[in-house]
């Protein structure tokens, strides 16, 4: 283990720790998914489809974009990046969770057309890539409201608050739409933390870099 670096430790143990409250969600998946399940036509679900509707990649990319325009123009370069690196980092842990789920093929919830199970990109002699039934686990909302959360609170506290109770919303709203188990928004927060962390370091200082650059070029005209 000597060599290895402090980083590659703590994602073999966020692995563990992963791989653990997966198969613990797994157990639970029936019980939390009926619990959780709300009737259609009621408030409760109206209420749900909203909070599903706003954990879709699209609007954190819009809000992102927007605000980061309006701060660039305020003069505020630094901000501007910040937030446009976590409604970048939203859409990137979102598209990485929705591409798994193209590949693993899970039925949803509410499906009665075929047993439960992972079938994969092919059943019957049929490719079901992008098939609403078969793209369950993991969550691409979830991933992409976990990766916003996370992206949020490695910059600001605050923000990251505010943003874990979004993501949570996002998350319970998947699951009582019968759109998602448990256990496919945990295994999205397994997956889009460290993403999230690693994509910091990445492309953060590249992001405030070129904000300052924008920032620069407007100044000057």
């Amino acid at each position: 283990m000597k060599f290895f670096p402090a980083l590659t430790r703590r994602g073999w143990i966020w692995l563990l720790v992963g791989a653990a409250a997966l198969v613990f969600a797994w157990l639970l998946d029936n019980r939390v998914d009926a619990a959780l399940t709300v009737a259609s036509q009621t408030e409760l679900q109206k209420f749900a489809s909203v909070c599903s509707k706003l954990g879709e990649g699209w609007v954190a990319a819009v809000w992102g974009i927007g605000l980061a325009i309006v701060c660039l123009l305020a003069n505020r370069p630094p901000l501007a990046a910040k937030i446009f690196f976590v409604a970048l980092t939203s859409e990137l842990t979102g598209l990485a969770a929705t591409i798994l789920r193209v590949l693993f093929g899970r039925t949803r919830p509410s499906n009665h057309d075929v047993p439960p199970g992972f079938y994969g990109v092919w059943h019957e002699g049929h490719w079901i890539i992008g098939q609403f039934k078969f793209s369950s686990f993991p969550s691409g909302h979830a991933g992409a409201a976990v990766g916003l959360a996370t992206a949020a609170w490695l910059l600001h506290r605050g923000w990251g608050v505010l943003a874990g109770l979004y993501a949570l919303a996002v998350m319970w709203s998947r699951i009582a739409l019968q759109c998602h188990h448990l256990s496919d928004v945990v295994a999205s927060t397994v997956l889009a933390i460290p993403l999230a962390v690693l994509l910091k370091k990445a492309l953060l200082p590249s992001v405030e870099f070129q904000f300052g650059n924008l920032n620069r070029t407007l100044r000057r005209k």
